[in-house]
């Protein structure tokens, strides 16, 4: 466990948001109004001066449409033996799982660099179809 706080480095996670923040073209005081924080701490979380609790971890994942694994790492961790369609089915149960059974059908086949492609346009968009 000591190893994971060790890993844990606010400049970095800091240097992640600001980097995904800046990937979807949004100011620090738009982004702060998203995530219903000042500006002022936006900037010290940028810049790895402040910690910050569980609810603003979660509440900026969200806003930048990223995990928090990658947040606080730098990498996604994947669970071994499970398929995407059964973790999906336990966060979006029946009313998303048609669709999104449907989205990872015609990613199949998909190379890593199309993927990455596809995911960086969904991260651009996301934001504004949540207004």
């Amino acid at each position: 466990m000591n190893d994971i706080r060790k890993n844990l480095n606010n400049k970095d996670i800091g240097i992640r948001i600001r980097l995904e923040r800046e990937k979807l073209g949004l100011s620090r005081e738009k982004f702060a109004e998203m995530v219903e924080l000042s500006s002022f701490y936006v900037g010290q979380l940028e810049r790895g001066e402040r910690k910050m609790s569980l609810d603003t971890l979660v509440c900026i994942s969200v806003a930048l449409n990223i995990s928090i694994d990658y947040l606080l790492f730098g990498y996604t961790y994947y669970m071994e033996n499970i398929s995407i369609l059964e973790s999906f089915d336990d966060i979006y149960k029946d009313s998303y799982n048609d669709e999104l059974k449907e989205l990872i059908e015609v990613l199949k086949g998909s190379s890593k660099e199309q993927i990455s492609v596809i995911k960086n346009i969904c991260k651009l968009i996301l934001p504004s179809l949540k207004k």
